[in-house]
């Protein structure tokens, strides 16, 4: 018995190879489009793989064909995409759609993407509900535009239910940007020093692919309009992580050498997690209108996550491998060894 057709776009994703399995194991008719059209080895036998290009509206237009009762949004991206999907409201049930928590706003006017401009870091409260103002809707910047999808996706009200997902720091296989290689790297690199600013207190919730399908797997059985935060049960510190990624590594736990307050420059103390104020979700929300429960914690999705990292980056420049997160954080950056290492030397430590 099925739960219903459902159509996935951008399945070849980190996010949408784990939302195809559990919607497909939940007892949907999947139909997972992607560019190119691919079948990820998890997938059910029953998963119809398609290939479509999301910025061709008659092509995603005949993907839904006469309808399906849920069409998941892995990809959509500003108010373009929000016209294309309220067009084929008519032929669809409801939605989720993948949003980000980078469109909260502080109420200062200042977010995540506000950090790397001076006294630019946002203080949220701890944690944030979705009731947190958001930035104002524009084509010019990711969280602008994250935020006009969502305006316009929620002004459709009853014509097309849609649930808007915002996830913060997504992790697991297949990521294009997985912040754990900054120290899945250095365990490879024998660096058994951990230099972090902040004291090593900074947060940013993070939340595992597979708990991100699990919400997906959940509205899609519950249709509604509304916005819900995604996460982890926990937001570990970055010192956490490190420790973490250590023992999922097997490797003794490193030395860590903490700075008071921010990193003395940016290749010296500063991480992907790193800002000096913490980002935490407020997940009630979730557990209240979905029943939504976490399938995994943060320390035990590590292995399978820093297997699939070290098994790309042993024999290649990760530069090459992920070249999304080159282009977000530059190696000197990332791995700045050499500046760590003369930081360390006038203060005494040792890389």
């Amino acid at each position: 018995m099925t739960s219903g057709s459902a159509v996935v776009i951008g399945a070849s994703g980190q996010i949408g190879r784990a939302a195809v399995r559990a919607l497909a194991r939940d007892g949907w008719e999947v139909r997972a489009a992607s560019r190119r059209g691919g079948r990820d080895d998890s997938w059910p036998a029953e998963v119809r793989p398609v290939a479509v290009d999301r910025e061709d509206d008659a092509a995603l237009a005949g993907l839904v064909g006469a309808g399906c009762d849920v069409l998941l949004d892995c990809v959509a991206y500003g108010t373009a995409h929000a016209r294309q999907l309220a067009g084929l409201a008519d032929r669809v049930g409801s939605a989720v759609v993948i949003s980000s928590g980078a469109v909260y706003d502080d109420g200062q006017g200042r977010s995540l993407a506000t950090v790397e401009r001076p006294g630019g870091a946002p203080e949220y409260p701890v944690p944030i509900p979705e009731s947190q103002p958001t930035v104002a809707p524009g084509d010019d910047a990711y969280d602008t535009r994250k935020a006009a999808l969502e305006r316009a996706l929620l002004a459709q009200g009853d014509r097309l239910p849609v649930t808007l997902l915002r996830a913060g720091a997504v992790h697991g296989p297949h990521s294009p940007l997985p912040r754990e290689l900054y120290f899945v790297k250095r365990v490879l690199d024998g660096r058994r020093v951990r230099v972090l600013a902040y004291g090593g207190r900074s947060r940013f919730h993070p939340v595992h692919v597979a708990n991100l399908a699990e919400m997906v797997r959940l509205a899609a059985r519950r249709p509604g309009s509304r916005v819900l935060n995604t996460g982890d049960p926990e937001a570990p510190t970055v010192a956490g992580i490190s420790a973490a990624v250590d023992a999922a590594m097997g490797a003794p736990e490193s030395e860590v050498v903490t700075v008071a307050g921010a990193a003395p420059s940016p290749g010296v103390g500063e991480t992907p997690w790193t800002a000096p104020h913490p980002v935490v979700y407020d997940l009630a929300a979730a557990e209240r209108e979905l029943g939504y429960r976490a399938v995994t914690t943060y320390e035990e999705s590590l292995p399978e996550t820093v297997e699939w990292l070290a098994g790309r980056v042993q024999a290649r420049d990760w530069r090459e491998v992920f070249p999304l997160m080159a282009g977000v954080y530059p190696d000197e950056r990332l791995f700045g060894y050499a500046a760590e290492d003369r930081w360390l030397a006038e203060r005494g430590g040792r890389g």
